[in-house]
């Protein structure tokens, strides 16, 4: 057997090179906190996450592991050559032959009853093996002669079903025939080298070695070589535990917990995928400097004029001036024309609230995995590139609350408690015996969340305010007063009480900005409502596949960026 040319392969035995605890400065390495907080994302909690889980989660790069290709290289090569030699060995023509014929004699001497006998026929002509085992149910006596003749029947036809199968999918080439039983083992046996070689052909792409069914590989191959795969095992749950613990991952006695700096990795890696789209559609990131007071300083500079700010001052360039014009003199005197100024751009504050949607309907299709990544996408661009801006997430379901960014990953869709096709329910909530857990959570009260994040752009200075609502479709909650209504199917009253909250948004100058999120439920009844609450307010309605969602998101609040800026 051929192995794997090395380079440079005597620095590999002189250096005693191990890359389990050198690893190639070349390759990053594996990404195991976007594994994390994806799992997180998906489940709301780290708590199911165990070491050999997040090890199957990440992409390894099998070349990190010492050995482990060869290894795994060696392993295919011994089971190609055991399904080799089986095909060269056997014939299955014969056994094909006697499978179909074992089937028809038997059938041929059943005598059904009378009632039965024409439902028989076709069934036994037809080879239907379901429309058989229906007969046995048919039978009065399920002890009688007719009824034991078709569960062997039924039986026989199975394993000419299965030796078809074997006839098809393989192709022998041997001498020596095979009995029906040694049929069905042998295909067995086949389909278990194959399932292997696929589990370790994508061993050797990811490093995925707890796919691998050890137990089946055991029938295959020696001992040693089972236990130096386990060896590779233990060595990657090592190199895990280091990266994990590398990339903000802390391990407790529950599972693993994400530290901030885990979200900051996850966070980055997922702009850097957003934004490695958006250069590729648009010719720039960011939006063009507004030249003139400002707070943030540019590397062009510029010579002084009346009115400019001492305070930008590029203080080496003009000493140099001075010099330059004064000679080797001191006290150096500095004159207006030796003065350089750093030119600034005015960077206008933007305070945007975005709703995430955590009803009931939001767990079909697993949406609210993807609302919850656009959140965490939003928050890290603003903390990296809009640090002075303000951001808020507000939960709506039932009810609406604020949440933290921290809290975004543990968030999940709520739990379907009434399943009536009609729901019309009314609850006081000044009632101090009624409290939010006595209400059923997984209807959307996106009034509720309107009237949240007008409360808290309201005290934010500045013109440039917006809300972000993402959701599937139509409310189904609003409140009146103190009075909660819970309506579903959703009701035009419910739909009157959100565009209300939608004009006293338009009337403080925010602007709701609405991404529809496909459901299977979604009707042209969502799209008209979406357009209506967004147009009261100037806003706009985007179609997003859930999968797209975080780079909507992002690329649509770039665009405000530029046209406020602009």
């Amino acid at each position: 057997m051929r192995f794997p040319e090395h380079h440079g392969g005597v620095i590999h035995v002189y250096q005693k090179y191990n890359p389990l605890r050198f690893p190639s400065p070349t390759k990053p390495p594996p990404d195991l906190a976007s594994a994390a907080v994806n799992h997180m994302l998906t489940f709301g909690t780290l708590r199911q996450l165990s070491d050999e889980e997040l090890a199957q989660a990440v992409e390894l790069d099998p070349s990190m592991i010492a050995g482990l290709g060869p290894s795994l290289e060696s392993l295919m090569e011994m089971l190609r050559q055991r399904k080799a030699k089986i095909l060269a060995t056997y014939e299955v023509e014969s056994v094909h032959a006697l499978a179909a014929r074992r089937y028809r004699e038997l059938g041929s001497t059943l005598r059904p009853p009378q009632k039965l006998a024409r439902r028989y026929e076709r069934a036994y002509r037809e080879e239907q093996i379901y429309e058989l085992e229906r007969l046995w149910y048919l039978c009065e006596n399920e002890n009688s002669e007719f009824a034991a003749q078709v569960l062997h029947l039924v039986q026989y036809l199975g394993d000419k079903y299965l030796i078809d199968e074997l006839a098809a999918k393989y192709h022998f080439t041997g001498q020596r025939p095979m009995t029906i039983p040694e049929a069905l083992e042998i295909k067995d046996l086949l389909e278990t080298i194959d399932r292997l070689l696929e589990q370790l052909q994508e061993a050797t792409k990811n490093a995925r070695l707890a796919v691998i069914d050890i137990e089946a590989l055991q029938r295959f191959v020696e001992e040693e070589d089972i236990e130096r795969l386990k060896g590779f095992m233990r060595q990657i749950e090592d190199l895990i535990r280091q990266i994990a613990e590398q990339q903000g991952l802390a391990q407790t006695e529950n599972g693993y917990q994400l530290t901030p700096k885990a979200y900051r990795l996850f966070q980055g890696r997922l702009l850097e995928k957003i934004f490695s789209q958006l250069q590729a559609a648009r010719s720039g990131r960011h939006a063009g400097p507004v030249v003139g007071e400002g707070n943030i300083e540019l590397t062009q500079t510029k010579s002084y004029e009346f009115g400019d700010s001492l305070a930008h001052m590029d203080i080496p360039a003009t000493m140099i001036n001075a010099m330059i014009r004064q000679g080797p003199s001191i006290p150096i005197s500095i004159q207006p024309a030796d003065i350089v100024i750093h030119r600034t751009r005015n960077v206008p504050k933007c305070a945007t609230v975005a709703l995430l949607d955590m009803s009931g309907s939001m767990r079909y299709g697993g949406l609210y995995i993807d609302v919850k990544r656009m959140g965490l996408a939003l928050d890290g661009l603003i903390r990296k590139e809009y640090p002075g801006d303000f951001l808020e997430f507000v939960e709506i379901y039932t009810f609406a609350r604020r949440v933290h960014p921290s809290e975004i990953p543990t968030l999940m869709p709520k739990s379907v408690t009434l399943y009536d096709p009609v729901v019309r329910l009314r609850a006081d909530m000044s009632d101090p015996r009624i409290t939010e857990m006595d209400v059923p959570w997984h209807f959307t009260n996106i009034q509720r969340g309107l009237q949240v994040a007008r409360q808290l752009l309201s005290q934010q200075d500045t013109a440039n305010r917006q809300i972000i609502l993402i959701t599937d479709g139509l409310p189904t909650a609003h409140f009146e007063d103190n009075y909660l209504y819970l309506m579903y199917p959703p009701h035009d009253r419910t739909e009157e009480a959100t565009l209300r909250e939608g004009l006293l948004c338009a009337r403080e100058g925010i602007v709701i900005n609405i991404f529809l999120l496909p459901g299977w439920t979604q009707s042209h009844e969502d799209v008209r409502f979406a357009y209506n609450l967004a147009e009261t307010t100037r806003g706009r309605v985007f179609f997003t596949a859930g999968k797209d969602l975080d780079r909507y998101v992002v690329w649509d609040y770039l665009e405000r960026r530029r046209d406020i800026i602009g």
